[in-house]
């Protein structure tokens, strides 16, 4: 368990998982809600390092509302996301997988937002670390509208057919509003 107000100098650290690409202006005020609940618990925020889209609108939320803000990009996305120049810190990496791993290290807890493949595989090796025992951060499925509903049903059925026990489905906590999910990371 973490308590966020135990966490030594340095400010509890969330990473959001999150859409870059275009979505309709729910999904925006979804992700903004996020970044603005971090800010107000005097948390850090840790995302893709995106400026456009839900990982923008996270991120802005996030410093509004005073959230230290580290973005984290592989040199090819910078261009096709636009860096997210304003962030307090901005790490470029080299590759996805180093840009994922920095963003394990610098977290405490991970929330996934809705999203689609980028977000899906960065949810799914979080989750699947924590399964295995590799860390023992929360990680948190931010769900209010049933996006990832499918999802949840295919994984569901892999249960039943004892391809995925019922202690790793447990593993992944499931919410359906912002504060009950950031509440669950600090579990």
């Amino acid at each position: 368990m973490v308590n966020p107000e135990n966490v030594s100098q340095q400010p509890f650290s969330v990473c959001v998982f999150c859409a870059s690409g275009p979505v309709d202006e729910w999904f925006l005020e979804l992700a903004g809600q996020v970044g603005a609940e971090i800010g107000k618990r005097g948390w850090q925020l840790v995302s893709g390092g995106g400026n456009i889209s839900m990982m923008g609108a996270v991120a802005r939320a996030g410093r509004a509302a005073g959230a230290r803000t580290i973005g984290v990009i592989p040199k090819v996305l910078v261009h096709l996301e636009l860096a997210d120049v304003e962030a307090d810190e901005l790490v470029v990496t080299d590759t996805l997988r180093e840009r994922e791993q920095i963003m394990d290290d610098r977290s405490d807890a991970f929330v996934a937002l809705p999203g689609g493949l980028g977000t899906l595989e960065e949810i799914f090796e979080t989750w699947t670390a924590g399964y295995l025992g590799i860390h023992e951060k929360p990680v948190v499925l931010l769900d209010p509208r049933g996006h990832y509903n499918g999802l949840l049903n295919w994984l569901d059925e892999l249960r039943e057919q004892r391809f995925v026990s019922q202690r790793a489905l447990d593993r992944l906590l499931v919410r359906t509003d912002v504060g009950s999910a950031l509440d669950a990371c600090a579990l």
